[in-house]
């Protein structure tokens, strides 16, 4: 049935629907708060990281 669940084509229709609803003009705005949060997500992931991997310190304190 269902192999490849996205094709290329599911992918251009998304990207269709995502300009018809929210506009040319707005696209350039929402990806540049997107990468915001992607980095600020990465950070804190990595911050998670360092503070589980040192030893002595309990992070429930």
């Amino acid at each position: 049935m269902l192999r490849n669940g996205l094709e290329p084509w599911h992918l251009l229709i998304v990207a269709i629907v995502v300009i018809a609803l929210f506009g040319s003009k707005k696209l350039p705005d929402t990806a540049r708060a997107l990468g915001r949060s992607m980095r600020i997500l990465k950070s804190e992931a990595k911050a998670m990281k360092e503070t589980d991997a040192s030893p002595g310190t309990d992070p429930r304190t």
